[in-house]
């Protein structure tokens, strides 16, 4: 990578670009967590539900692939409330980061701590702050609505470009040295420089590394991404009925705004009472990798992912873009 951008999030972690993999579910497999930890980002293998075989099998595979350090993982907090051992596993490896979101983080910071990995708890709203802070959260990641996969409901839930500058202020204010990324709509250059300048020390990236080469979604999801615009995705409860995820409130999931997803979003509690028929139908899509009835996890960056490039190609492009931005706004 010929042009850095470096700010205290990459110089604490020791990357070459402040970026962080965002650790999706079923996705950010160990390849992916490999190539973005050798492209110089931090690698966070995406341990979600906790499964302990999936979670060891990906993780060592990510450590195997990559020898600069720059590898964690990512847990669904309130799954980790329900079975912890997959977290435990990773602990006993050494992390270099664990990531919480979605629950309480207090619960599992003495055994983070004692590990010497760096805790990175993500927050969708303000008021989270001090309980991470509590937790003894090094990093802070404000999570906006435009994000893939799980946030949290169109009540609850703020967009990037205002919670990262409102985050940044409130933690100048009453805590300095923690470190701040943002999440949500993060894909190219401009978002990534957009990010710095709302007062970020760098991003979380999802989107954008889903829709790569090492990623561990599917083909057809992927490709289905690169047929919509940002306009083609909606945050609703449907496809976690439909997966037989029984997520808490006020969370919910976005997704693309399948043929699926349209023919039950108004009709939420139809969909409860009786999902039968609706999960049949969901299961075959899946089987059959029709992504008009299964799920495809991407967020409103989609309209700004154009092409399917190796996860290091993605980064640098991504790092070199917003660099030139920031360059250009700071001459010397």
């Amino acid at each position: 990578m010929n042009l850095t951008l470096e700010t205290r999030f990459s110089r604490r972690f020791d990357l070459l670009t402040p970026i962080a993999l965002a650790p999706m579910a079923l996705a950010a497999g160990g390849a992916l967590a490999a190539a973005c930890a050798n492209a110089g980002a931090l690698g966070l293998v995406g341990g979600g539900y906790g499964e302990l075989a999936w979670t060891q099998r990906e993780y060592t595979l990510a450590q195997s692939a990559q020898g600069t350090g720059r590898i964690g993982c990512g847990f669904i907090g309130w799954k980790l409330d329900q079975d912890a051992s997959a977290l435990d596993w990773v602990l006993e490896q050494r992390p270099r980061a664990i990531m919480l979101s979605f629950g309480d983080p207090r619960p599992y910071a003495s055994r983070i701590a004692a590990s010497g990995a760096e805790l990175l708890i993500q927050v969708q709203r303000v008021e989270q702050v001090p309980i991470a802070l509590e937790a003894g959260a090094t990093v802070i990641i404000g999570q906006g609505a435009e994000a893939g996969g799980h946030g949290m409901n169109a009540l609850n839930s703020r967009a990037t470009i205002t919670l990262i500058p409102e985050l940044a202020d409130w933690l100048a204010a009453h805590s300095p040295d923690t470190l701040l990324l943002a999440a949500g709509g993060i894909a190219d250059g401009r978002t990534l420089a957009a990010a710095r300048v709302l007062g970020a020390d760098g991003a979380l990236v999802g989107s954008r590394l889903w829709a790569t080469q090492e990623s561990l979604a599917p083909a057809g999801a992927k490709e289905q991404a690169l047929a919509i615009s940002g306009d083609g995705t909606a945050r609703s409860s449907v496809f976690d009925l439909l997966r037989r995820k029984n997520w808490p409130s006020p969370y919910d999931f976005r997704a693309i705004r399948n043929q699926l997803h349209r023919q039950w979003e108004s009709r939420m509690d139809e969909l409860s009472d009786q999902p039968d028929a609706a999960r049949a139908d969901y299961d075959a899509g899946v089987k059959s990798s029709d992504f008009s009835r299964a799920h495809a996890t991407v967020g409103e960056a989609a309209g700004l992912i154009h092409d399917l490039p190796p996860a290091a190609q993605a980064i640098e492009r991504m790092t070199r873009d917003a660099a030139a931005i920031l360059g250009a706004a700071n001459p010397r």
